[in-house]
């Protein structure tokens, strides 16, 4: 499906999103036209699926991250459904995991402060649809954040 070409770009892409196609293709060992081709035909095949800006939140004013595991009651069957629905309009929540297991859903969302976080907790978190049961997980720090591949 890929070959060496693809893999070097994708790699100096992982490495730094911020390149150029030119200087993508110059890294990779490729014109720019087939850098272009290469990265417009993986972006088709949803292998790149866009770029993002990695944000520190703490510097914006948000530095607790807090992950809550959400158990699901499963016995209205658009529990699931109406849960996300509504997860999603919270503004502070940055992430919806959804899982099959005991836990349903892992949602991580940002606060100013512990009195943020509770009134985030209170007035949003508790309000949405069909909740059975709930883990507040306040991290602590991230020893690892890296989406990069060995490719």
């Amino acid at each position: 499906m890929l070959d060496d070409k693809d893999r070097a770009l994708l790699r100096r892409m992982q490495a730094d999103p911020s390149l150029t196609v030119p200087e993508l293709a110059v890294l990779a060992g490729v014109t720019a036209g087939q850098a272009a081709r290469r990265l417009d035909r993986m972006t088709d095949q949803g292998i790149i699926r866009g770029q993002t800006a990695v944000i520190d939140w703490a510097r914006l004013g948000y530095p607790l991250q807090v992950s809550l595991r959400v158990t699901l009651d499963k016995a209205v069957p658009s529990a699931f459904d109406a849960f996300l629905a509504a997860a999603r309009e919270v503004a502070e929540v940055l992430e919806i995991q959804t899982f099959l297991g005991r836990v349903d859903v892992r949602l991580v969302l940002v606060a100013r402060d512990l009195q943020h976080y509770q009134m985030l907790y209170r007035d949003h978190i508790l309000a949405l649809p069909h909740i059975a049961d709930i883990e507040a997980l306040m991290d602590v720090a991230a020893v690892k954040s890296d989406e990069r591949l060995p490719l």
